[in-house]
């Protein structure tokens, strides 16, 4: 049973209503003062507690997906093998390989020619040196046969510190989004590339190419599109790629953006903040080298770097965001060639909710920035 299933929920649910009514049921017989009566009334309290406590732990868990399965609530190893000599339908690229697939939450996702279809995929960075699973939706477009000749523009999607790939998924449901977006005529056909920047567990890397350990920017900036290109059919300019993400993963986005116009045309941060964290969980990044942290600060580098012509997207709320002053100030710092949009909602919180507010009218902007060829 699925942690983050709808039958595991309502067997919380169910459990919590059936200890509590039995808790009240029997009470009158538990009132006495004997040691069993006593330990009998702490037994009854305690599983009720656990219950409620287990149904409570698992309706956040279905809301936000901090944790995917049971094996990532416990810590446990789960990554699949990587084939090497490839069967037929995998992929033969040099430095991808995929491992696995499943059907899209759509209407018809059964077959690709309508719904789709997501890849799981293993991507081998060739100068970075980092190795990172990633899930690659292909619209259904990809299979059919009008579209045989066409490469398709291509959305990096990152995740928040620490997240998990499959938060993009089944909680932002990112490749549901685009699909209905060109359903209704808003966006174009585009292959999205799910991931989670936090490429060496569990340290966050803030994206940074740091002394003497992982080469992060390196593998989002390079590795990431030369891989899915020579993997799939995506063009391998600029405008044919974007990336979008949500808190850590938004300032990754606008990070690599600002300083990779060469590799990405657009960038989208949802929730972003604008300058590198520096915590427990990122350790010492820049080892004393002051260029670099204030290469990882995007409005000092709006203020003192030549700006590049690519454009971006920031997003946040009036009410509710710590990052609404700095967004303001990277609105008001962008110059030409470069050129900024925004989304301010009047109220939203760091959370799931006010992203998948945001990201249908963020894949459209990508989509209308972003060409097939």
């Amino acid at each position: 049973m699925g942690l983050t299933g709808k039958p595991l929920l309502i067997l919380a649910i169910v459990l919590a209503v059936v200890l509590f009514t039995l808790t009240v049921w029997c009470w009158p017989r538990l009132a006495r003062r004997s040691v069993p009566a006593v330990l009998g009334r702490v037994g009854m309290l305690l599983a009720t507690q656990l219950a409620v406590f287990a149904t409570v732990g698992l309706l956040a868990n279905n809301s936000f997906l901090f944790y995917g399965s049971w094996a990532d609530l416990f810590g446990r190893e789960q990554e699949l093998g990587v084939v090497t000599d490839h069967a037929a339908g995998t992929l033969a690229a040099k430095n991808i390989v995929r491992v696995g697939s499943q059907r899209p939450d759509v209407p018809g996702g059964s077959l690709p020619r309508v719904g789709g279809r997501i890849d799981k995929v293993v991507i081998a960075g060739e100068r970075s040196g980092i190795e990172s699973t990633a899930y690659v939706y292909l619209p259904p477009e990809y299979f059919q046969p009008a579209f045989a000749r066409r490469t398709f523009p291509a959305v990096v999607v990152l995740t928040g510190y620490p997240g998990t790939s499959e938060n993009l998924i089944k909680g932002l449901r990112y490749p549901r989004t685009a699909h209905e977006r060109v359903k209704a005529g808003r966006a174009q056909p585009m292959i999205l590339v799910m991931l989670r920047p936090t490429v060496a567990p569990p340290r966050d890397t803030e994206c940074v190419d740091v002394e003497g350990g992982p080469r992060t920017e390196t593998f989002f900036a390079q590795d990431v599109p030369r891989a899915v290109a020579a993997g799939y059919r995506v063009g391998e300019r600029a405008r044919n790629w974007g990336i979008i993400g949500n808190s850590t993963g938004g300032y990754c986005a606008l990070k690599i953006g600002l300083h990779h116009p060469d590799r990405y045309a657009a960038s989208a941060g949802l929730s972003a903040y604008y300058e590198a964290a520096e915590d427990p969980t990122t350790g010492d990044l820049f080892h004393g080298d002051e260029a670099a942290r204030r290469r990882a600060d995007l409005l000092w580098s709006l203020d003192n770097r030549p700006q590049p012509g690519s454009s971006f997207l920031v997003t946040s709320s009036r009410h509710g965001e710590a990052n609404y002053a700095d967004t303001r100030r990277f609105v008001a710092k962008v110059r030409r060639p470069a050129q900024v949009s925004s989304i301010v909602l009047d109220s939203g919180g760091h959370n799931f909710n006010t992203w998948r507010r945001e990201i249908p009218a963020a894949l459209e902007w990508l989509s209308s920035r972003l060409s097939e060829s």
